[in-house]
């Protein structure tokens, strides 16, 4: 280990993976890491390559167990940090793609409960036509009831039973401690128990066991907000930095066309029809719908294209601020933003 981190640095960089390196680092750089942890990835991939190449293992041979050893030496000379694990699956992703998913394999064997739950969500996306994002949170909901249910043994639907499935719903929806969550819970129960039966493998049809949640509405928040408490949220928006701009053009979308937090994340650039002056609008089951986009919401939307929004690969209209550059992570990120959004807003705060 003292020779591995106490070698010369250049080694790695002129190693067989010094173009992988310096690619993986533009990469990087183009999703807008800023120069200090730039510095830091570089530094900890040259030391991983270095590593590989005391060991003889080549570029197209990658696993997750490389990984694995890697951070265990690491962390036997207290030199591990947090992130480095991230840094590092990424760089080997990229570097072997197709060999580090074998290697993964063979190093990390896939739960039984991730296998069904990967099928599932295959399901919901090729004969449903769910959107990611209602995917990933039904694909999550199944994976803590199959959880609850057989930990790490065989997924076995046909021994599902009715109090599995009411236990599991009385337990999660306490977890959760919201009603909107908790009803999100139960329709993807309910949506996985219907893929049961359609593949055979449950017999009973325990969707009716499923529990309904309540969801009393709460006198003290209104329904919908005034004109004046439209123009009071807008005005929190600080329109002269990059994340104003992009809250106030999304603040706008959501105001004005009504658009739901899940429509406003998976809005593309190529929804846009400048020309026409309209959007496309992606639902459930492939539906596409087209709204008419008013003169003050392509004008918002245009200065954040052109002021605020970060050069980045992804076609998604609404980037995150910081990196990595990317679309952002799901409707509770929209919800974030409204909340904040709230808070600012002179006519919400409380005296």
């Amino acid at each position: 280990m003292t020779q591995t981190f106490k070698g010369p640095r250049c080694q790695a960089h002129e190693g067989s993976l010094s173009a992988s390196v310096h690619a993986f680092v533009q990469q990087m750089q183009t999703k807008g890491y800023a120069a200090a942890s730039i510095k830091t990835l570089t530094r900890l991939i040259k030391d991983f390559t270095t590593w590989l190449d005391q060991r003889g293992a080549e570029g197209h041979s990658l696993s997750a167990k490389h990984v694995a050893d890697y951070l265990d030496d690491r962390w036997l000379e207290r030199r591990r940090k947090r992130g480095d694990a991230f840094t590092l699956h990424a760089f080997a992703r990229f570097v072997a793609p197709d060999g580090y998913k074998a290697g993964s394999e063979q190093g990390i064997a896939i739960s039984p409960v991730h296998r069904v739950r990967q099928e599932f969500e295959q399901y919901l996306l090729r004969e449903r036509g769910l959107a990611p994002a209602s995917i990933r949170l039904y694909g999550d909901s199944v994976g803590r009831f199959l959880e609850s249910a057989f930990g790490a043994a065989e997924v076995r639907l046909d021994q599902l039973t009715a109090p599995d499935v009411v236990r599991f719903v009385q337990a999660d929806a306490a977890r959760l401690h919201h009603p909107k969550r908790a009803q999100v819970m139960t329709t993807a129960l309910r949506s996985f128990l219907q893929y049961g039966r359609y593949c055979g493998a449950i017999v009973v049809d325990l969707q009716t066991c499923v529990p309904t949640v309540a969801n009393w509405s709460m006198a003290g928040i209104p329904k919908t907000i005034s004109p004046t408490q439209v123009h009071s949220l807008l005005v929190g928006c600080d329109r002269q930095r990059a994340a104003g701009r992009r809250d106030y053009a999304m603040l706008l979308l959501i105001s004005r066309l009504g658009l739901r937090a899940s429509e406003v994340v998976e809005l593309t650039l190529d929804d846009i029809d400048w020309t026409e002056g309209f959007i496309r609008i992606r639902g459930p089951a492939q539906r596409v719908d087209r709204l008419p986009l008013p003169a003050d919401v392509g004008a918002a939307l245009v200065d954040y294209l052109r002021h605020g929004r970060p050069a980045c690969a992804s076609r998604n209209v609404f980037i995150q601020i910081h990196a990595p550059r990317r679309a952002l992570r799901g409707p509770s990120a929209v919800s974030c933003i409204v909340r904040r959004a709230l808070d600012l807003a002179p006519v919400f705060r409380t005296p």
